[in-house]
């Protein structure tokens, strides 16, 4: 059965890059995943069976696109393996961090397949859905 994530949480990065992952998403992932680079600059962890599954999907891009090769740098040169230790934390790399301004506040997000963390002042911001009914009637097209 494929992991189901979903809630939002609110957590602190400590002084280390260290971030208490949320016990319900421990459960899921288990005691080692993967954190990568995401889309609208935010992180993305997935469980190591989700990973598969999108690395081979990579793997399977032509190496003659140019889209295709920046879309798997991008997601592979960024990608790290994650282990819990005994607090439950995660020690987040500093390109990691970097990438999605992560210093203190933060929010781990479920989202399906995967979870995203993201700089809480951001999430706040690009997270409006005032549009919610416009983008609703589009989703039809997507087969929703």
């Amino acid at each position: 059965m494929i992991a189901m994530f979903m809630g939002e949480y609110n957590h602190t990065i400590d002084a280390k890059g260290r971030l208490i992952v949320p016990s319900k998403f421990r459960e899921q992932l288990g005691d080692e995943f993967v954190v990568t680079k995401g889309l609208d600059g935010c992180l993305f962890v997935y469980d190591n069976s989700e990973w598969k599954n999108f690395e081979e999907k990579l793997q399977s891009l032509p190496l003659t696109n140019t889209n295709a090769r920046k879309f798997s740098r991008f997601f592979l040169a960024g990608a790290s393996a994650c282990e819990v230790d005994k607090q439950g934390r995660i020690l987040l790399p500093a390109v990691l961090r970097e990438f999605a301004c992560l210093e203190k506040e933060v929010v781990l997000v479920g989202v399906g397949s995967r979870i995203e963390i993201w700089n809480k002042a951001t999430w706040t911001e690009k997270n409006v859905y005032d549009d919610m009914d416009e983008i609703a009637e589009n989703m039809e097209g997507l087969g929703i």
